[in-house]
C-alpha cells in the first residue's frame, strides 16, 4: 500500500469586506431653500407669496447651513443664498402691504365691504353692490375686476 501524498495547501483566506460607500452629502435643504427663496422673490408682490415663502426659505436655509456646518452637506453657500434671498422676499412682501392697502382704498374696497355688510342676506342688494364696485373700477382704472 502506498502512503497518501502530501495534503494540499490550505485555501487562502477570504478577502476582507469592502468598507461601505461614503455617505452622499444631504444637500436637499439648502437647495430647496434657494429654489423657494427665488419663487418667493418672484411672487413677493402678492404679499403672501413673498412673506410666507420667504420665511420658509429662511428656515430651510438655516437648517441646510447647519447640516453643512456638521459636515452632512457640502452646499453651505447655496443655503446662505437661500437665507439671503428669502429674507429679501420677506422685506419686499412687507413693502407691498401699504401699496395694496392704498390700491384697495382708492378702488373703493371699503365702500364695497360696507355695502355688502348692509345688504345682509339680500341677494338683490349684493348684486347692486357688485355692480357699483365694478362700474367704479372700470371708470377709474379702465378694466373689469372680474
Amino acid at each position: 500500500m502506498s502512503s497518501p501524498g502530501p495534503y494540499p495547501a490550505p485555501h487562502a483566506p477570504y478577502p476582507a469586506h469592502y468598507p461601505p460607500p461614503p455617505m452622499r452629502p444631504r444637500n436637499e435643504l439648502g437647495t430647496w431653500a434657494l429654489v423657494l427663496a427665488m419663487l418667493a422673490l418672484l411672487f413677493s408682490w402678492s404679499i403672501i407669496g413673498g412673506v410666507i415663502g420667504g420665511l420658509i426659505a429662511v428656515v430651510l436655509g438655516f437648517a441646510g447651513r447647519g447640516r453643512a456646518a456638521r459636515g452632512e452637506a457640502d452646499n453651505g453657500p447655496i443655503a446662505n443664498a437661500g437665507i439671503g434671498l428669502g429674507a429679501l422676499a420677506v422685506i419686499v412682501g412687507v413693502a407691498f402691504v401699504p401699496i395694496w392697502i392704498g390700491f384697495f382704498t382708492e378702488a373703493g374696497m371699503g365702500d364695497y365691504v360696507r355695502c355688502m355688510e348692509q345688504a345682509g342676506t339680500d341677494r338683490t342688494a349684493h348684486t347692486q353692490c357688485e355692480n357699483t364696485f365694478r362700474e367704479r373700477v372700470e371708470r377709474d382704472y379702465g378694466f373689469s375686476p372680474g
